[in-house]
């Protein structure tokens, strides 16, 4: 009974399939400096990046809601409890990730309930991100991809002036900002983003 009571909060908090790759998905859908088509025919770096990213939330998304309507009716009794649902039901009783979703996330150490926290966390942020366009601060550890985003800012600098790829590398600037939401603009030239950790150390604004 405890187990069905998780399962049916986290079905009722799982959110909706990121609509981009239901046919029929239009500018309604979507902040209106998104998708634009470039001279060179595609879009924007760092919109593919986006595009990616939602891809790859949609798959754990849907086996996240799949699971968790099968778990219920197998507690009810309703279908067998297979070998699969039962890691899953242990894995709910020990505070920890089920494998069944643990194999179409993002790697993550954290336990069960800090992990659907910062699940959510993640969905909001690209949720976001679709509907109000591109974020002045990009929050890099919500990513399940961060090299392929780095790669896009690379991509998207080096089309901005016209420069070849190979022969760009990052330079990194520490801001005065605490946190994303202390952020007014975006920068001129570049990307912000937050969310790196110093193990044991903090950094010295002085």
């Amino acid at each position: 009974e405890i187990v069905d009571d998780i399962a049916a909060v986290f079905e009722s908090e799982c959110p909706v399939d990121f609509p981009h790759d239901v046919p029929g998905f239009g500018k309604d859908q979507h902040a209106h400096s998104l998708f634009i088509m470039q001279p060179n025919g595609a879009f924007p770096s760092l919109d593919t990046v986006l595009i990616q990213e939602l891809d790859r939330f949609n798959v754990l998304v849907r086996a996240m809601r799949a699971s968790l309507v099968l778990l219920r009716k197998a507690i009810k009794g309703l279908v067998v409890m297979s070998a699969e649902l039962e890691a899953m039901f242990l894995a709910f009783q020990n505070n920890l990730v089920p494998s069944i979703w643990s194999k179409s996330a993002y790697p993550s150490l954290k336990p069960l309930a800090s992990w659907v926290k910062d699940y959510h966390r993640r969905i909001t942020f690209f949720q976001s991100w679709l509907t109000k366009g591109e974020p002045k601060c990009f929050w890099l550890p919500g990513f399940y991809y961060p090299q392929g985003f780095m790669t896009g800012a690379l991509q998207s600098h080096a089309r901005r002036y016209q420069l070849a790829i190979d022969t760009l590398s990052f330079g990194y600037h520490i801001k005065a900002m605490e946190a994303s939401e202390d952020v007014a603009d975006p920068p001129e030239d570049g990307l912000y983003i937050d969310g790196l950790y110093l193990e044991a150390a903090r950094w010295d604004r002085r």
